[in-house]
């Protein structure tokens, strides 16, 4: 029989999300800012870099995710993952902002840091977070209803996650520097693990696969409801992604703003989210579904993105950036509990449960997204005129940067759209893999 999370279990699963969105917000958002605007690192060379680190996630992801799954300790299979990756995972994150270099004499020897630092802290994270803390979740709840209730509760609480580590950064930057930021999100990201350990649990009729890792592979790849969730996952992130990193330019060069207003923006997007979560739960998510739910946050973010290029004044972003809130809090809410569905359909198949690797391998898409969004960033950016060195930028960089927010973002939306009219988990197939799984 399974068991079902008691009230405090969920809750305490769900203060582990700070350990994984602070880091990875803070990461996506500011990075490429602090790397070429404050480090002065070429964009070009900001943006191989990410290449870089997308093609090792590409390598990395499946191997962590695949071993987690034949993990068999006697802490589990799962919770070995945090609690004892979560110290050196929050160390490597702590690296990546005390870079000793500068762009403008030490050009390789900041670009060796950057490269070196963030492809040991994903691999870290992908351990914790994903193989650990993510793959824990179709597991620890095991029905659609206590999945939409935990990520209710993950998503008020990554909605803070968000706020700390997409939108302080420019003032605890401000007041800190990156570096002592860095560390105070590292050990903000620890702590929650720790916390949330309490709550954890594995079912103990879950055991661990012996699938042989190429096979595991190719049962992955090959799955068309998970292939097309990733893909919808992934071109979601390049729209977020692309909105959280591009702020701090969009900012301080279109909106002549100072760039820790950046905060304020970014703020009123995850507070409106966090108000919206309830909403998406009751009217959309319970009643369509998580596919045809994600299909309209999806759409919607494209359609919201669009006044980005229009507004010339700070108080019009924060107007924008509520409405952008609305689909933000659909997204976040519902990507997991679909990816769960997809995991429920493969132990039908397989006859064994691959959390592991599905997340592991999601998240490399994920990382592949911020690849996507820096190369445009690199793109546009350099097209435009952008140069991180110059006192004053050409006036065709305040297009530049309008333009980034709102293409990348459509062309994001559009595809994870599209992506999603090829997912099969809905209607009696559906209703079908939660009759296995002894769900609702």
């Amino acid at each position: 029989m399974l068991r079902i999370p008691t009230r405090r279990e969920s809750w305490l699963y769900a203060i582990a999300n700070l350990g994984g969105s602070i880091p990875y917000q803070a990461f996506g958002a500011v990075v490429l800012f602090y790397y070429t605007d404050v480090k002065q690192l070429s964009p070009a060379v900001a943006a191989l870099i990410m290449s870089i680190y997308a093609i090792w996630n590409a390598i990395n992801n499946p191997i962590i995710g695949h071993i987690s799954d034949r993990t068999n300790t006697k802490w589990g299979r799962r919770l070995p993952y945090i609690r004892f990756g979560a110290i050196p995972y929050a160390i490597a994150f702590a690296l990546i902002w005390l870079a000793p270099f500068d762009g403008k004499t030490q050009a390789t020897e900041l670009a060796i840091w950057f490269l070196v630092s963030i492809i040991v802290f994903e691999g870290l994270g992908t351990a914790v977070s994903m193989a650990g803390h993510l793959a824990l979740l179709p597991e620890m709840f095991p029905t659609y209803q206590s999945r939409l209730d935990v990520a209710v509760r993950m998503n008020w609480i990554q909605t803070a996650g968000l706020f700390i580590g997409a939108a302080l950064p420019p003032i605890l930057a401000s007041i800190l520097g990156y570096p002592l930021m860095g560390v105070v999100f590292a050990v903000v990201a620890c702590a929650s693990y720790f916390i949330g350990l309490q709550g954890m649990f594995e079912q103990p009729n879950y055991q661990p696969t012996h699938i042989k890792f190429v096979d595991a592979v190719k049962h992955t790849v090959v799955n068309r409801s998970f292939v097309s969730v990733m893909l919808a996952q992934m071109m979601r992130f390049v729209a977020t992604n692309t909105l959280t990193s591009g702020m701090f330019f969009y900012v301080k060069y279109s909106l002549n703003a100072n760039p820790a207003q950046t905060t304020v923006i970014l703020a009123t997007a995850f507070v409106a989210a966090g108000l919206y979560l309830p909403l998406w739960r009751t009217y959309i998510a319970q009643p369509y579904g998580p596919r045809t739910a994600l299909m309209i946050a999806y759409a919607s973010i494209g359609l919201a993105v669009i006044p980005l290029y229009f507004v010339q004044e700070f108080n019009h972003a924060l107007i924008v950036a509520a409405i952008i809130g609305f689909p933000v809090a659909g997204m976040i809410m519902l990507g997991d509990v679909i990816m769960s569905d997809v995991i429920d359909e493969d132990e039908m198949r397989n006859g064994t449960r691959r959390e592991g690797m599905f997340f592991a391998v999601n998240g490399a898409a994920v990382a592949l997204s911020s690849t996507i969004a820096a190369t445009g960033f690199g793109i546009i950016s350099t097209v435009y005129g952008f140069n991180p060195v110059l006192e004053t930028q050409p006036d065709t960089v305040d297009e530049g940067f309008r333009v980034f927010m709102i293409v990348l973002p459509i062309i994001g939306a559009i595809s994870a759209v599209i992506a999603l009219l090829f997912y099969p988990l809905h209607g009696e197939r559906l209703r079908t893999i939660r009759a296995f799984a002894k769900r609702d």
